[in-house]
């Protein structure tokens, strides 16, 4: 089976309240501001660490992978597809999650920002 460079994309609009999110920024951006409740692996560590996934993502869960603009997300859905997990590229990224009006928070949970 060949993917070729398609990657299964959803839009910020479409997702739901309880959809699974996977976000793979880098560790300055996760603490400026994600979405609540969003799992954190950086993308340079998600190799080693894709075992968290596999133990936060609720089981037959699709996996909504997103960045601040959709490239690393994308290459990071590409894989999880390749290992036979549903998932998807949020496209946009954060900066679109933002720019609708869906919640940023910091570490702290208070209003965050996206670098």
């Amino acid at each position: 089976m060949n993917f070729g460079s398609a990657v299964p994309t959803v839009e910020v609009t479409d997702l739901k309240d309880d959809d699974f999110l996977l976000d793979v920024r880098e560790d300055d951006e996760w603490q400026a501001g994600h979405a609540e409740g969003a799992l954190h692996i950086p993308i340079s560590e998600f190799v080693a660490r894709y075992g968290e996934l596999t133990e936060a993502a609720p089981q037959d869960a699709r996996v909504h992978v997103i960045c601040r603009s959709g490239g690393r997300s994308a290459q990071v859905a590409m894989y999880l597809v390749q290992q036979g997990i549903d998932a998807v590229n949020v496209d946009g990224g954060m900066q679109v999650w933002a720019a609708v009006g869906r919640p940023v928070v910091n570490d702290e949970g208070r209003p965050g920002f996206v670098l």
